[in-house]
């Protein structure tokens, strides 16, 4: 694509009701919004993606300290604080330190259960494959959709699920914005995380009849994995997250069994070290002064530190913009004035 026109001349969308190829200027996203290349290797594009995210984390002594004790006691890490200030971004920071692969997220909005993060059987998907194979030429053949050996192909485990395989090393799992759950999810996440084990009843019946016990299952993050006698037992327990904006109050049952973290807002240091992970030290160095702007405002109002990225990437764009009101008006209070 070509290089964006100075100052005024950066519109693309002019709002003038004429048709234009004004849009073969627009340049490349931003590195976290960038969703080209999906298909040439997903896995590898979610970790570079993510892998910006963590190297901009940069814990104070107490946060090293709570998380450590986390990872030490095999216990649940709550993480609570203001939208933006790196919640998720913890999790993301572990997980690449210690190479424990992709970051399982569990996102949680008012109608999740907990069925939901733990496994999802389809017996609506496999009674039409049934009926679509008896109706095939020839009948019913190898593969038959109704054979018990079958069965694993409709179960997806979710991402908590996943997490609770046995595996060496512990995965990672983010269960992001717990806070915005029905009332009762709290409550039934209690026994799960307590135990490290959940059962598939629909597995269970039919483990008799399948080759020692075994039914092959697709994981939350695609892979094709074993679960036998119908039951996944945890043999590392997973480093789990669950972050909260302090919309509501949990359980204390909940609380017991977690370590409690709360990040506050990050200090100029922090800030920008972040801004240097994912814009490099040449346009942190020229955005010094929006950094310094957005410190100020955070003072007195609540404000996430992506609306500083976005600032920073959209006013590099073209020289000569009004930095200071562009950045004014991507840069809005998250909480309303009192």
């Amino acid at each position: 694509m070509s290089e964006p026109s100075p100052a005024g001349e950066w519109l693309i969308f002019r709002g003038a009701g004429e048709r234009h190829d004004g849009i073969g200027r627009l340049p490349a996203p931003p590195p976290w919004r960038d969703f080209r290349d999906r298909d040439r290797d997903a896995e590898t594009r979610r970790l570079g993606v993510h892998r910006s995210r963590a190297a901009a984390w940069r814990p104070g002594a107490e946060e090293l300290e709570v998380v450590n004790a986390a990872l030490y006691l095999r216990r649940p890490l709550l993480v609570t604080g203001a939208p933006g200030v790196g919640k998720s971004t913890l999790a993301h920071a572990v997980a690449d330190e210690l190479g424990l692969g992709a970051v399982l997220r569990w996102p949680v909005v008012s109608r999740t259960t907990l069925q939901d993060g733990l496994y999802r059987y389809d017996a609506i998907a496999r009674l039409q494959d049934v009926q679509i194979a008896a109706h095939a030429p020839g009948g019913v053949g190898a593969g038959d959709p109704g054979s018990v050996e079958s069965i694993g192909d409709y179960i997806r485990l979710g991402p908590l699920g996943t997490a609770l395989l046995p595996s060496d090393k512990p995965r990672v799992l983010l269960i992001d914005e717990l806070d915005k759950s029905d009332i009762d999810l709290p409550n039934d996440l209690l026994n799960v995380l307590e135990e490290g084990e959940f059962a598939i009843p629909e597995l269970e019946r039919v483990a008799h009849r399948l080759p020692d016990g075994v039914a092959r299952v697709r994981a939350a993050d695609g892979t094709r994995v074993d679960v036998r006698d119908g039951r996944v037992r945890c043999a590392e327990f997973p480093f789990v997250v669950l972050t909260s904006n302090q919309e509501r109050d949990f359980p204390a049952a909940l609380m017991r069994r977690c370590l409690h973290l709360e990040l506050g807002r990050p200090d100029r240091e922090r800030l920008a070290a972040f801004v240097r992970a994912h814009l490099g030290e040449d346009r942190a160095e020229a955005a010094a002064d929006l950094v310094q702007r957005f410190m100020e405002r955070s003072r007195t109002e609540m404000l996430a530190a992506d609306q500083l990225l976005n600032a920073i990437h959209l006013t590099g764009q073209a020289p000569g913009l009004d930095r200071e009101r562009l950045a004014d008006l991507l840069v809005q209070r998250l909480d309303r004035p009192r």
